[in-house]
């Protein structure tokens, strides 16, 4: 059951929020540095808002925990934590292609991703009146088809970038493209690809810093693929990338989603609810509107098809989810008041639901549903306490 507590002073809970679990998130990454070799740091992705959970606290927390560098996927990700303070290193993982974009790294010290010889032009151009070098990671495609330079140029690429003025490699990585596979056939293949380059670069007497490829998967599959760094993200949530890698790292969610019932009524036999009368009442029963819909990340695929806990219990939703609410069956409940939390995601006495329950019902991944969640929906540090007393 959730604790009585209430929000004073604030309306930030008065219709719905996402409470984010800052000590889960400390376990988790405490936990994943712990599988880790002492000599192998662990780069926290937070892009996407880190997954919708909150940039800024959430690099805030994992760096005290363990974490040494940030992944983000643009540049204004990576603007936002450096104006709230952050000074740790940040690698931009998306292409940076225009000189204004090559400024804005040079500025906030971020450490941007080339994938090609012409983007390597495009940084040196702009690097040659900077007084100090910019730190840059190289990026192979390795099998993924999507950024990086082509693994048979792959060495080449990176003896060009070595000698441009004013850019120094500090990175060199590559990333899987199914290391959740159950067989890991792709991930061992990619391997060896990565090690052929790697090779090569020995021979040169070519040193690099940081070699990274693995990701939330690799890294929990295999210790033999960290390398010098490992780019984690899923997992500092508390979410396994694939069921096969549940048992090696314990984890715990740390996104949460409440909302709470803005209103009751009580229906009759063969009356509908929501657009389409999707639903229709079999018997009299009573429901209850939450002040949540798919304008907040709730699907609207998931209507009739999901369930919400309620006093600990699981509850069904009914009835077309619309843009800002969604209807739940609450004829079990005679003494319900408006006001009262519902979890759509998170715990309630012995029960959970997960951004997996919801991923396996759409046949999608959970990183998605996690990311959906919008903006509207204020973030809540779990230690602020969960309120379930009515307005």
């Amino acid at each position: 059951m959730l604790s009585q507590e209430r929000l004073s002073g604030s309306h930030e809970c008065e219709r719905a929020w996402v409470e984010v679990d800052l000590g889960a998130l400390a376990e988790n990454t405490q936990q994943i540095k712990g599988w880790l070799a002492p000599e192998t740091t662990l780069m926290a992705v937070v892009k996407a808002d880190a997954y919708g959970h909150g940039a800024i606290t959430v690099a805030q927390t994992v760096l005290k925990h363990g974490a040494s560098s940030l992944g983000v996927a643009t540049i204004p990700e990576g603007i936002e934590l450096r104006k709230a303070g952050i000074d740790a290193p940040i690698l931009v993982l998306g292409a940076v292609t225009m000189p204004a974009q090559v400024r804005a790294i040079a500025d906030w010290h971020l450490q941007p991703t080339l994938s090609s010889v012409k983007q390597a032009l495009v940084f040196s151009n702009y690097a040659e009146n900077l007084e100090a070098p910019l730190d840059v990671h190289l990026m192979i495609d390795t099998g993924m088809a999507r950024l990086g330079c082509p693994a048979e140029e792959g060495f080449q690429f990176i003896d060009f970038v070595r000698r441009v003025p004013k850019l120094r490699i500090v990175g060199l990585y590559s990333h899987f493209a199914a290391a959740d596979a159950p067989n890991p056939q792709l991930m061992y293949q990619q391997h060896h690809c990565f090690e052929t380059i790697l090779r090569e670069v020995q021979r040169a007497n070519i040193a690099i810093p940081q070699l990274h490829l693995a990701n939330s998967a690799a890294t929990l599959r295999d210790r033999s693929v960290h390398y010098d760094q490992v780019r984690v993200g899923l997992a500092l949530y508390g979410l396994y990338p694939a069921p096969h890698l549940r048992d090696i790292v314990p984890l715990r969610p740390v996104l949460q989603v409440r909302s709470r019932i803005t209103l009751t009524k009580e229906l009759r036999p063969g009356m509908g609810v929501s657009y389409g009368h999707q639903f229709v009442a079999r018997r009299s029963m009573r429901i209850g509107v939450l002040g949540i819909g798919y304008a907040d990340g709730v699907p609207r695929l998931l209507s009739n098809r999901m369930e919400v806990l309620l006093r600990g219990q699981r509850v069904r939703q009914v009835g077309a989810i619309t843009m800002d609410q969604m209807m739940i069956d609450v004829s079990d409940f005679q003494d319900l008041q408006e006001g009262e939390v519902v979890t759509l995601l998170g715990e309630d006495g012995q029960e959970q639901i997960t951004a997996d329950t919801w991923a396996e019902t759409l046949g999608t991944i959970s990183w998605e549903i996690l990311c959906g969640f919008k903006n509207r929906l204020p973030r809540i540090p779990v230690d602020q306490g969960f309120y379930n007393q009515p307005y």
